[in-house]
């Protein structure tokens, strides 16, 4: 079971990605490169004009083979707005959006089967509310 979860993150986390690619978002080049006995980053000079946060310290979190989510460390967060979202969430409701009108002979109705075993899956998993 834990096999295929790790398949189905990893093909969600990748199609997600995909899928929140547009043409006209920001995107920027770069080049790993040697840095004394260690290796870094080097990014366009305007990412850094663009997005002066990233200044300081970063922290790099791999998603999937090939991704990673770069932040920015010790940065002040504004409060979310009621109108602010969820780029990841968006991205997946936009990739099911599409699946579902690409392919509405693969929907099918939820049965009793599939929500014990989604209840299983998230069986001990506590969320916070609070934030939203």
């Amino acid at each position: 079971m834990h096999v295929e979860c790790t398949h189905l993150h990893n093909h969600i986390t990748k199609t997600i990605m995909a899928s929140t690619a547009h043409p006209n978002s920001e995107q920027y080049n770069g080049k790993v490169t040697p840095v004394g006995n260690s290796k870094g980053i080097r990014l366009d000079a305007a990412f850094f004009k663009a997005h002066p946060e990233f200044n300081g310290d970063v922290r790099l979190t791999v998603l999937a083979d090939g991704q990673v989510l770069l932040s920015a460390k010790n940065t002040v967060r504004r409060p979310a707005a009621d109108n602010d979202a969820d780029p990841v969430m968006l991205g997946f409701l936009q990739f099911l959006e599409k699946q579902m009108a690409d392919h509405p002979d693969l929907i099918e109705p939820v049965d009793r089967d599939q929500l014990t075993r989604i209840g299983r899956l998230v069986e001990g998993v506590s969320t916070d509310d609070s934030t939203r």
